[in-house]
């Protein structure tokens, strides 16, 4: 191992008029060629479980599905970009929606009286400003390191791993908008209809944030299954929300009606029209006999349609498509999004697929539903076990390379059947394990000191995690990270 080093610092003395940067690289791909050529591939019984088997045999198998959506560095590139651009939309509709809700509370406190009772529902959908926008620029952070890494299947694994994120701030900036609707309607209510009980009006506002705060804090909390349950629930929440809408809009009409306050009455609604007109707002419910109701969402060259209204553009539905087809967020989260957009009647239909046309617009696919490992604690199976692709017992090293926040070693795990599980640790008698070379910890933190010798400094952490996918793809381990516990 002496002499390796030395081979490869002279390599280094010898290319010093390159710049850094390549020298480096060139060094680290050295390295990982003469560690893999010394110490051979793993063994046979190193081999992949059922699962992954047909993952891979069917093209699905994260650690070549780039190639079959894109492939490579191109294949990343347009996701990251996909990824910042979702990220640039939600973000402007979150501080859209924050400044509307600030006015709307200076207002509310500027009436007096009344207005001083509902300040808290004003204060409600502030406190969520904070973790919407910690959860964007985590996101933003991740995919900057993802650009970092040098190696594809990695890139797209980082990328991944913003997708609880992106899918909690893209519904969570859809509730708070939709709570911005109902904070209109009682701006609206308080000023121009004094006949509408204000106590049945405070009832009516604490029934509607019941139904919203389990939600949010769902999303709030980042854990993949919640954040994906409630995402995937959003349409029937979404429904359940224009239903409330609706019946405080029209006991505030039929109580001024009451009053013979006809003309108020009319001013009444076309003000409560122009109020919900924001962007990612509360779907508007029908007329009575809805034009929409036998109308079939479709992919038109505008974009998704349902008859002759525009769900979501093109520009939104392909950005979608490079994010479910990376495997950054599910088909059926997106499914859930068109449903809610399409208003109340697609909303109904929950539990429906989408039109194939449109569902393979969106980049839904068997291909891509494959990426998507189902859980199998539903059906009375026992969970895979999570692997810490960077060792634990090795936490402080990790973390005086930089493994910290959104970037911490519990951030690196991938579910593995348990016999591949064991496999890679040298069977079931894991202190035994650790006395074979090629038991996964051995073998990797070996890897990495030997590349910290071999370059005379400590790596920084782009290049360990270049070094660590090479060898997740020489053992099989899918490049799809799932948060794990720290012990």
């Amino acid at each position: 191992m002496r002499t390796l080093a030395l081979m490869l610092s002279a390599v280094l003395l010898t290319t010093s008029c390159a710049s850094q940067s390549s020298s480096s690289q060139r060094e680290l791909d050295a390295f990982h060629a003469r560690r893999t050529a010394l110490n051979g591939p793993p063994p046979a019984s190193m081999g992949l479980g059922s699962d992954a088997v047909r993952r891979r045999e069917s093209g699905t198998d994260s650690n070549t599905v780039s190639g079959a959506v894109g492939g490579g560095q191109q294949n990343a590139a347009l996701t990251r970009q996909a990824v910042l651009a979702a990220v640039d939309e939600v973000r402007s509709s979150t501080e859209d929606t924050a400044r509307a809700i600030s006015r709307l509370a200076t207002s509310t406190r500027e009436l007096g009286g009344h207005g001083r009772h509902f300040i808290r529902y004003f204060d409600h959908g502030a406190r969520q400003l904070p973790w919407l926008r910690g959860a964007l620029g985590s996101i933003t952070s991740l995919t900057a390191e993802s650009s970092l890494v040098g190696d594809a299947a990695m890139e797209l694994g980082i990328l991944r791993m913003t997708g609880p994120r992106l899918q909690a701030a893209l519904s969570g900036t859809m509730l708070l908008a939709t709570w911005l609707d109902f904070l209109n309607l009682v701006s609206v209510v308080l000023q121009q209809c004094p006949y509408y009980s204000v106590e049945q009006l405070l009832v009516d506002m604490d029934r509607v944030w019941n139904l919203l705060e389990p939600a949010l804090g769902a999303l709030a909390s980042r854990e993949q299954a919640r954040v994906e349950a409630t995402a995937t629930a959003m349409p029937v929440l979404m429904g359940q929300l224009t239903h409330e809408f609706h019946s405080i809009r029209e006991g505030a009409r039929m109580a001024m009606e009451r009053t013979g306050q006809v003309v108020a009455t009319a001013q009444f609604i076309e003000m409560l029209a122009l109020v919900s007109a924001l962007k990612m707002s509360l779907p508007r419910l029908p007329p009575a006999a809805p034009v929409a109701l036998g109308a079939r969402l479709v992919m038109g060259p505008g974009g998704i349609m349902a008859g002759q209204q525009l769900v979501v553009s093109a520009e939104w539905v392909e950005m979608m498509r490079r994010l479910v087809q990376a495997g950054v967020i599910s088909a059926p989260v997106v499914s859930a999004a068109v449903r809610t957009s399409a208003g109340h009647v697609w909303m109904a239909q929950a539990n429906q697929e989408l039109p194939k046309g449109v569902r393979e617009a969106l980049g839904d696919s068997p291909e891509v539903r494959g990426m998507h490992v189902t859980n199998r604690t539903g059906a009375g199976m026992s969970e895979a076990p999570k692997h810490h692709v960077l060792p634990q017992e090795h936490r402080e090293w990790f973390e005086k390379r930089g493994f910290t926040g959104d970037m911490n070693i519990d951030q690196f795990c991938v579910r593995l059947e348990r016999s591949h599980h064991e496999a890679i640790h040298g069977g079931g008698a894991w202190r035994l394990g650790r006395t074979w070379p090629h038991e996964w910890n051995q073998m990797i933190m070996g890897i990495l000191r030997d590349a910290e010798l071999a370059a005379g400094r400590m790596l920084p952490r782009d290049s360990i995690l270049k070094l660590v996918a090479k060898e997740m793809q020489r053992y099989n381990i899918p490049m799809e990270f799932t948060p794990g516990r720290r012990r």
